[in-house]
């Protein structure tokens, strides 16, 4: 392992602490969330030395004020650039909305908003249940499935590949991209990964040039910002943003949550008598199992919760110490279905998640398809849940279930 870069002279002995969501880990002596309360304890803004990349470490806000005034403040803080992708490949794009500067930003979202509202995304209702309905009814008599891979990814890119407007035989093209690009140790295969994904989506971008169709494809392809069309950087990081956005989002909660369904039978059988309450069930379970870690980059020196920050200082925006803040929400550790929280899994203020209409729509389709569909599920006895513990969204790398076929 490379040594560390070292610590900026402004950084405090006092402020560095371990963190255990820096790296690409996994754990499987716990739930990563079991690790929230020790972190809960230290200052409300932390430095981490160890981050992917060679970066020399971060600072970290752990509870939800400092977290909402970061998200909220663009004079100080700016997510531009903080991905990496682009650079990764020798490119010059960057993903659109979301590390969109203002006043650009706005002009962005007000263009892209009426693509995901919440009246473009009822109209796909009956597809999106079609597809989760087939895939359940195809392991319900197989007794049980590994879910992460069976069902919580390719769901999510079975949706994602009907609003692009593509074929639905690149199920296997795209997870295989995706979990090159958001799971892998090491460079060269996210580059490679990288590459050839944007290539593909321009090459699609092209064709709807030549031949519109009723998709997002074509509609980035058709939008105007500032009274002319997006550049072919602009439309790689529309393209970029949807596939990582539509993608890995929805499949981390998914898994989380029917991992939860799964310890927890009394939860399951709730959810199964009372399928309308499965939408505000959904929105505790992003709250107690958010997955999320968001960066910003300090443009302006700045106090932020009692630590000084600098130019070019990363803050990492982990949304997961946000929503199990006990300053906000009283026993976190506690999973209450009936809690209505207001959690930040989506991000918050100007930044919040273009495509979150969409995400909750899925992830409320796949339990009630899964409640009404599957016997009652558990965790395959013997069985050991490893989950990622890093930077990347967190939950479960594989989650076996069983049920009496």
């Amino acid at each position: 392992m490379p040594p560390l870069p070292p610590r900026p002279a402004h950084v405090p002995a006092e402020l560095v602490r371990p963190y255990p969501f820096a790296g690409r880990g996994t754990t499987s002596t716990a739930i990563p969330r079991d690790f929230i309360p020790e972190i809960h304890r230290g200052p409300p803004v932390f430095w981490v030395d160890a981050v992917p990349y060679s970066i020399p470490g971060a600072w970290v806000p752990r509870r939800y004020a400092e977290l909402q005034q970061v998200y909220q403040d663009t004079e100080h803080f700016t997510p531009k650039g903080t991905s990496q992708f682009a650079q990764m490949i020798g490119e010059t794009w960057f993903s659109i909305p979301g590390e969109a500067e203002p006043p650009l930003h706005s002009r962005y979202r007000l263009v892209l908003n009426p693509m995901f509202g919440p009246s473009r995304m009822a109209k796909l209702e009956e597809r999106i249940r079609l597809y989760a309905r087939e895939l359940l009814l195809e392991l319900r008599p197989r007794g049980g499935c590994e879910f992460v891979s069976e069902f919580a990814f390719e769901f999510p890119i079975r949706v994602f590949l009907e609003l692009m407007g593509l074929p639905q035989d690149n199920v296997a093209q795209f997870l295989a991209w995706e979990h090159a690009i958001l799971r892998s140790h090491s460079i060269e295969p996210v580059a490679e990964a990288l590459k050839a994904v944007t290539e593909y989506l321009s090459e699609q971008c092209e064709q709807r040039r030549r031949e519109p169709k009723d998709d997002l494809l074509t509609l980035g392809v058709q939008a105007e910002v500032e009274g002319r069309k997006l550049t072919e950087d602009e439309l790689k990081g529309f393209c970029f943003n949807l596939f990582v956005g539509g993608l890995d989002t929805v499949s981390t909660n998914l898994s989380a949550h029917f991992r939860h369904l799964a310890e927890n039978p009394d939860h399951q059988q709730f959810l199964r008598e009372n399928p309308d309450k499965i939408p505000e069930a959904i929105d505790e379970l992003m709250r107690a199992y958010a997955a999320v870690t968001t960066l910003r980059v300090c443009t302006k020196a700045i106090e932020v919760g009692g630590a000084r920050m600098l130019p070019g200082d990363l803050v990492l925006m982990p949304t997961f110490l946000a929503a199990n803040d006990p300053e906000v929400f009283p026993q976190p550790e506690i999973v209450d279905l009936s809690r209505k929280p207001r959690h930040v899994s989506f991000g918050y203020g100007p930044h919040l998640c273009i495509g979150m209409h969409l995400a909750k729509r899925e992830m409320r389709i796949a339990m009630e398809e899964a409640l009404a569909i599957l016997p009652p599920f558990g965790i395959t006895p013997g069985a050991d849940v490893v989950s990622f513990c890093s930077i990347a969204p967190i939950g479960p790398v594989a989650l076996p279930l069983v049920w009496k076929a």
